[in-house]
């Protein structure tokens, strides 16, 4: 089918799109964060990016926390962050459009200093071409 006329379609069931927002616009404004360089060295093939919440809650951590906390490498919390999304792909059964996976890490909360169990989300879904692309968020995010 044509472009032109699956713009037709999508127009007469839908009306005119009246706002879209893209996932590149969403990077830009650092809705989300792009770790695809870091992700394909954990083994994956599509474009990851990474919601803000999930990377404040899960990956962000500065020197500031080293002194508060506990010493921390953000790059290797995001590494965690990964490596566990990608082992849940592989052990999945059946991978649908979502899938939830835990890890444990020290919540970026200023007073902590042991680990804990933190929920995320992996959404497959299209990008601004149709192509594939992962999302990481937290469970309650879309």
């Amino acid at each position: 089918m044509s472009q032109s006329i699956d713009k037709s379609i999508s127009s007469n069931l839908f009306g005119e799109v009246i706002y879209s927002y893209t996932r590149a616009q969403a990077i830009d404004d650092g809705v989300l964060i792009d770790v695809s360089v870091m992700a394909k060295e954990a083994g994956f093939k599509w474009p990851v990016a990474i919601t803000a919440a999930a990377w404040s809650d899960c990956v962000a951590w500065s020197d500031a926390d080293n002194q508060r906390q506990a010493y921390q490498d953000q790059s290797g919390r995001l590494w965690d962050v990964l490596f566990m999304a990608a082992y849940a792909i592989r052990s999945a059964n059946n991978i649908d459009r979502q899938l939830k996976f835990g890890l444990q890490c020290i919540p970026h909360d200023g007073l902590s200093t042991e680990s804990q169990r933190h929920d995320l989300k992996l959404v497959l879904g299209p990008g601004d071409d149709g192509e594939p692309v992962i999302t990481i968020m937290l469970p309650e995010e879309d």
